[in-house]
């Protein structure tokens, strides 16, 4: 056993790994989730595994028994309902709820129950809804019905500064921050709340952003005494009641409704055990179920109606009366099967398991430091707050040795490379991550406005993250998996004495390593279909957008998306060849018995204005589109229904869109046709023989046998490739003349994992780490990993006028041209 494990055991040994349980953690990784070799997962609070053996148990059952629709009388029937109700009791068990006061009402999920909260919640222009900063959006919603009913609603933070359990007797030293009070509808309510008024309180059980757990005391504390939380609000005279988010809190403590006797708690299934997804629960307590106000009715929650006049009746039990449908009881029968897990380590064993991990990592990252003596990381959730414990979760933010921000995207995109798959953004939860990260309503505005939304890649704006990376743990986690990050996180981003690997650096400027280097055009290479294989020629004539038909074409799904490889990889299996004199770009693939020939003119249709999705946004556009037979050509070859479409004439200057780019700090606007970012795209063979050799090394020191593969350039898709001189010269190259043609540099390309997919000989998709492993550890700059560079084409003669417009391979490349 190697020093570092043996110093956590020390630590955390009585905690770790079930030693009481009947397996421990090396056994049930070994037997239930085989399929995590070689990966480490750690993201349990946005989805646990499912194990390997619940799932053969499932499948047995569903192929053992036979359950019918429960809605029914049938001899399946009934063992479906009987089915259905022991997953109620096993969830009301889960949480020490008596079935004398709850009851257990299933939906599609944790988001689910909470709207049906929120939609039937008897709300008045009287009634208040109040929710603590760190909820989920799912829960932020409810705030919609009550803002629509002519209900206030505000946020609190709850801190204390010394915390004493409520349950034993004695009060917590709180200190309450109460938010804007907000209100929808003008018509406010002319007297002070009465005592008659339904006012709604809630909050998670863990937080989802920083693992902070709330005290459940909090329930109390609302219910016997609000004036506590609310001092000073007119809204302390109202009926309180309490809501529990615990979908992420419920995998590793869930509430125990036998001493904190909330009124609704809502859970889902996969945050448990894995599997069912689209399965969660609304526990609700039966005297607060009563005062839920449905409106709508359906099969199942009904004792009769009639058609034809307004007459129904509807049933009096809970769970029928808001289970709208047939429930989803193949899903509800696969349960047991989770629970029957968690059972046999038990959840306080899971709880001490996991949090040890959690420790161990939040101990490791505050230890790091840069050269300088720099904190390297920053942890969220270090608070007085009105919680009681952390629960498995680590957020944090890395800083580089000068202080500036490692961008979390620069963080994903790197341990996805080791294997490492984590969360990142502000995962739903924006009330945590503005108090976390510090963010203003301003910054918040600002940063909308400078285009960020949900799930994009604007991870730092004007010098401050806009989200944070999260790691998680689940009950099948392991030391293992926890060492593995911190050395990832150790070895990409804690700068030491000679942490730069000695090699070639990125070059800015002319104080580049030229010389008396010597450089030619060794390659051409057109796309004209966008993401599909290009062709390479001797010479070939530019135009306003880059070479003449590169990238004009492309191929959209029927809801308009463009299509690239990183979606569909069989894009990478159509060729194409362009034969100007005929005006002929002709297709072929190895599902396609034929080759498709398009002629420029005849086989188009009129041009028209499209929509389509550009980077995720809608974008109106002139195209022209071309006959079904073509389309259905396309389909087979990718094996999806698609559209083809071709830029309306590029003789038009029609651009799809001007593009500024500042990666090396410049901005130059360029007109495009469908590439990504600029009109070409120049690799060097010296770079990419480097890079191989890199590789090469790399998988030598690691043991690897067989050949060295030779990377090609053409993995990396570009227009041109230069040979001479030394490796990475390129990067300090401002602007090139090749022939008498001048071209501007636009900075360095920015790779992604597309160039880790190959396809063999065999006509199969191939996927690794690399290139783009390698690359990172000596090409990163402030989060992107560079290599090659971007050019604008700098044409000098009026547009339609002949004249020697070619690009020839040998031609001489002078870099840096005055």
């Amino acid at each position: 056993m190697e020093a570092s494990k043996e110093a956590f055991l020390r630590e955390f040994g009585e905690h770790y790994g079930y030693p009481n349980g009947p397996k421990t953690i090396d056994e049930i990784r070994a037997t239930e989730f085989k399929r995590l070799d070689g990966l480490v997962y750690l993201d349990h609070a946005g989805a646990t595994m499912y194990s390997e053996l619940q799932m053969e148990a499932i499948f047995k059952d569903f192929t053992t028994n036979v359950y019918g629709n429960p809605h029914s009388q049938s001899d399946t029937s009934s063992s479906t309902s009987d089915i259905v109700r022991e997953a109620r009791q096993q969830v009301l068990d889960y949480c020490k709820a008596s079935p004398k006061d709850y009851s257990c009402i299933f939906t599609s999920g944790a988001t689910a129950a909470l709207k049906l909260v929120g939609e039937a919640f008897p709300w008045s222009c009287q009634s208040c809804f109040t929710y603590t900063m760190e909820n989920h959006n799912s829960v932020l919603g409810i705030r919609e019905y009550a803002l629509d009913q002519g209900a206030a609603a505000f946020a609190i933070d709850v801190e204390e500064t010394v915390h004493h359990g409520v349950s034993n007797g004695t009060a917590a030293s709180m200190k309450v921050l109460q938010h804007q009070v907000q209100r929808r509808n003008e018509a406010s309510p002319l007297e002070e709340p009465t005592g008659e008024a339904y006012n709604l309180f809630a909050f998670p059980s863990e937080c989802n952003f920083s693992g902070l757990r709330f005290s459940l005391d909090l329930v109390k504390i609302i219910k016997e005494d609000p004036a506590r939380i609310l001092e000073g609000s007119p809204f302390c005279n109202g009926r309180w009641m309490v809501l529990i988010d615990a979908a992420k809190g419920s995998a590793t403590e869930p509430p125990d409704l036998s001493l904190y006797p909330a009124d609704f708690v809502v859970m889902s299934f996969y945050k448990l055990f894995g599997y069912p997804t689209g399965l969660g629960v609304l526990i609700a307590q039966n005297d607060a179920s009563r005062l839920l106000k449905k409106t709508y009715f359906s099969g199942g929650t009904v004792t009769t109606s009639i058609a034809d006049i307004d007459f129904v009746r509807r049933r009096k039990s809970v769970e029928e009366l808001f289970e709208d449908g047939t429930i989803s009881f193949l899903s509800i029968a696969s349960v047991h099967h989770g629970f029957k897990i968690l059972n046999s380590l038990t959840v306080s064993a899971i709880s001490r398991h996991t949090a040890s991990l959690a420790w161990y990592v939040r101990k490791k990252l505050l230890g790091l430091r840069h050269e300088n003596g720099a904190r390297v990381c920053t942890l969220y959730g270090d608070s007085k707050a009105l919680f009681h414990d952390f629960g498995p979760i680590v957020s944090f933010n890395l800083k580089r040795s000068d202080g500036s921000w490692c961008g979390y995207r620069e963080v994903e995109k790197l341990a996805s490379l080791s294997g490492i798959q984590l969360r990142t953004g502000c995962f739903c939860n924006p009330g945590a991550c503005a108090k976390y990260l510090g963010l203003s309503h301003l910054d918040l505005r600002s940063n909308f406005e400078a285009g960020h939304v949900c799930w994009d890649d604007h991870d730092i704006i004007h010098g401050k993250p806009t989200g944070a990376v999260r790691v998680s743990f689940g009950y099948m986690s392991t030391f293992e998996d926890a060492k593995k990050f911190i050395d990832f996180v150790t070895s990409s981003f804690v700068a030491l004495p000679n942490w730069i690997e000695s090699g070639y650096q990125l070059m800015q400027g002319s104080e580049s390593r030229l010389g008396a280097a010597s450089f030619y055009l060794k390659s051409i290479t057109v796309y004209p279909i966008k993401s599909c294989a290009g062709f390479n020629v001797e010479s070939w004539p530019l135009s306003t957008t880059g070479l003449l038909h590169d990238r004009e074409w492309v191929l959209t799904s029927l809801s308009g998306e463009i299509l690239t490889q990183k979606k569909v990889p069989e894009m990478c299996f159509i060729s194409t060849f362009i034969d100007l004199n005929k005006g002929i770009l002709f297709v072929e693939s190895p599902r396609c018995q034929v080759k498709l020939p398009i002629n420029f003119i005849t086989d188009s249709c009129n041009g028209g204005r499209e929509q389509i999705k550009l980077n995720g946004q809608r974008q109106d556009n002139i195209l022209q589109s071309y006959k079904n037979e073509v389309n259905i050509w396309f389909s087979n070859a990718i094996g999806r229904p698609c559209t083809l479409f071709r830029c309306f004439s590029s003789n038009h200057n029609f651009c799809l869109n001007k593009i500024k780019s500042a990666s090396m700090g410049r901005e130059v606007q360029s007109m495009l046709n469908f590439s990504n970012e600029a009109q070409f795209l120049l690799i060097s063979e010296e770079s990419v023989s480097d890079l191989s050799h890199r590789v090469s090394t790399k998988d030598v020191q690691k043991g690897a046998c067989g050949a060295a593969s030779q990377i090609s350039p053409m993995r990396f898709r570009p227009n041109i490739v230069v040979s001479g001189g030394e490796p990475y010269a390129e990067d300090g190259w401002k602007n090139l003349k090749i022939g008498n043609k001048y071209f501007t540099s636009l900075g360095g390309c920015n790779r992604c994992q597309m160039i880790n997919i190959v396809h063999d000989e065999a006509g199969l998709l191939q996927k690794s780490n690399e290139p783009l492993a390698t690359l990172a550890l000596y090409r990163r700059m402030k989060g992107k990993i560079f290599f090659g560079i971007l050019l604008k084409y700098e044409r000098s003669e009026p547009v339609g006028r002949d004249g020697d417009l070619w690009l020839q391979v040998g031609q001489d490349v002078h870099p840096n041209v005055s």
